[in-house]
């Protein structure tokens, strides 16, 4: 009878522990967890603090007693791994109640430890005010201290995911909540020209930014933390750090299996480590880029939970493998929704890919429909095929379901072309006759084969004031009136063709309108009467949000 240990209980272990069982009833399957639960929800954490999530309970997915009954697995919580002998293809284990160590063998193991906070190298952080967020007990702690101490005010130390979730569920529960961001914009892992959409919707809420900033020193004074910054000082009763993770890959080093130079532990596809008989997921395993090819650490639960079953498959001789992780996130912030798949522009130059980009804005639903609001979709993609390698999207009602459809167009490999043909569903409440996904596609093809000349946002500054090229505002007149830019002119769209002969045709035209419609219609019909023209993708509004003007 086989006997398989997996170290680590949360996402990728719980789930590679039942697939080993659903593919072999007879074989002994330990799971050790160093912590007092297993599969919980830590992703929930953020909103059980902030109340949305009212019942602790229903972040336990499972219980130890719950997993034995379901699955006959021996569930020992509270039980830290110390150490692997690969040799002897033993672990020696800690009882973190007791003190007690003790030597179980095994067949097979997975490795499933996971990730741990970054901290700082900074003064003061011993606080019993500040705090990090990784499992249920440190979820407590920040409850408990809520309810009891009753702050007034939180500093947050970090701009990702993590960071931004923590801030609106603290505002939530009424605190006056900083993020202090050491990249010059929030959710580093976007491209500024979407991550300005989430600061300005940050800031209407009540969230004070303090960005381009870095963390230097704390100290307490008259109960509150006095807390340095590279710039400037601020003041808060509490602090939590969401500075990132590192994987937490010491036990997977001291057993001497291979790891990269970020101490990621390396796989090949079926999850095996350089030992044939040690497997490892999630957080702490180097992935595969599915876009670049490149590898990299990517702590998704979507990702450990799919290398949980490829492990457990293998194990069981059933061959898989995993293909890489293209990254689809998502984000609540208040009422409005961020989402990515794929790369991001930055990815792509770091790469020197052959890529160009468009900026689309759309409303999620037909915009007759009441409570039609917009969303910002970036879109990155190859020049020469316009396969789609990335998208990021900025927006209120169906983000994610758009979001969702551009990743799987990536795993497909699909083209601007092929998404023009999807037939995706329509009503006004959910949808427009040409959806957003469509108009992506529209959008990039007509770049692709020539019917518009883009520029962007970084252009605008650089366009010559000095006569050499034509500056043309197409925006309605009481638009341009209201928020002129410097040396463009105004002919509103529909006035454009009786003007045609008093501009000329010598000279490069540079259009924008405020999303980048009007324009690209002005666009057209200046290039079928003999001009060189170019269109300022995304428009106005996204140079406005940028804070260019």
């Amino acid at each position: 009878m086989p006997k398989y240990i997996i170290i680590g209980g949360v996402a990728g272990g719980a789930t590679a522990a039942a697939r080993l069982r659903r593919l072999d009833e007879h074989s002994r399957i330990i799971i050790f967890e160093r912590g007092e639960h297993i599969s919980y929800a830590n992703c929930g954490l953020p909103y059980y603090i902030g109340g949305i999530i009212a019942d602790r309970e229903d972040l336990l997915l499972q219980t130890p007693e719950s997993f034995r009954k379901r699955f006959n697995i021996d569930v020992r919580v509270n039980s830290e791994v110390i150490f692997i002998d690969r040799n002897k293809k033993t672990v020696e284990v800690k009882d973190t109640l007791f003190g007690k160590t003790y030597a179980e063998s095994y067949d097979k193991l997975i490795l499933s430890p996971g990730a741990k906070p970054i901290i700082p190298s900074v003064k003061g952080l011993c606080s019993e005010r500040v705090f990090s967020l990784r499992d249920i007990t440190d979820a407590d702690k920040i409850k408990n201290f809520i309810e009891n101490m009753n702050p007034k005010s939180a500093a947050i130390v970090g701009g990702g995911f993590i960071g931004i979730e923590m801030a609106e569920n603290l505002k939530a529960v009424g605190l006056d909540v900083s993020i202090i961001e050491i990249s010059d914009h929030v959710i580093p892992m976007l491209d500024n020209d979407i991550a300005c959409d989430v600061r300005h919707h940050l800031e209407q809420h009540g969230i004070s930014l303090y960005l381009s900033n870095r963390l230097q020193s704390i100290t307490l004074q008259d109960n509150r933390l006095n807390i340095e910054l590279l710039n400037g000082f601020i003041n808060a009763d509490m602090l939590v750090l969401a500075t990132g993770v590192r994987p937490e890959s010491q036990l997977a080093k001291d057993a001497g299996l291979a790891l990269n130079e970020y101490g990621s532990i390396i796989t090949n596809k079926q999850m095996q480590t350089s030992d044939p008989d040690i497997f490892a997921i999630g957080d702490a395993v180097e992935v595969m880029n599915f876009v670049t090819g490149h590898t990299c650490m990517m702590p998704l639960a979507g990702s450990a939970n799919k290398q949980g079953r490829i492990a457990a498959d293998n194990i069981c001789g059933i061959y898989n493998e995993y293909a890489g992780t293209q990254g689809s996130t998502i984000i609540k912030v208040f009422d409005m929704v961020v989402a990515s798949t794929g790369i991001c522009e930055k990815t792509a130059r770091l790469y020197n890919l052959n890529y160009d980009k468009v900026f689309l804005w759309h409303t999620g639903h037909a915009s007759y429909f009441p409570g039609s609001r917009p969303m910002s979709i970036k879109t990155v993609f190859e020049k020469d095929s316009g396969k789609i390698l990335g998208a990021q999207i900025a927006g209120f009602d169906g983000v994610d379901k758009r979001c969702d459809v551009l990743a799987v167009a990536i795993r497909a490999g699909m083209t601007a072309k092929d998404l023009t043909a999807l037939e995706l569903c329509y009503s006004p409440p959910y949808s427009s006759a040409k959806d957003p996904i469509n108009m992506v596609g529209y959008v990039i093809d007509n770049t692709l084969t020539g019917k518009v000349k883009n520029y962007h946002w970084h252009d605008i500054k650089s366009l010559p004031r000095d006569g050499s090229v034509t500056l043309l505002d197409v925006r309605y007149v009481e638009e341009a009136l209201l928020a002129p830019i410097e040396g463009f002119r105004n002919i509103p769209l529909d006035s454009l063709r009786g003007c045609i002969k008093n501009l000329d045709r010598t000279k490069p035209i540079y259009i924008l309108c405020y999303s980048g419609a009007r324009s690209y219609i002005a666009a057209r019909i200046l290039s079928q009467n003999g001009f060189d023209v170019y269109n300022l993708s995304g428009g106005y509004r996204l140079i406005r949000s940028l804070n260019l003007l």
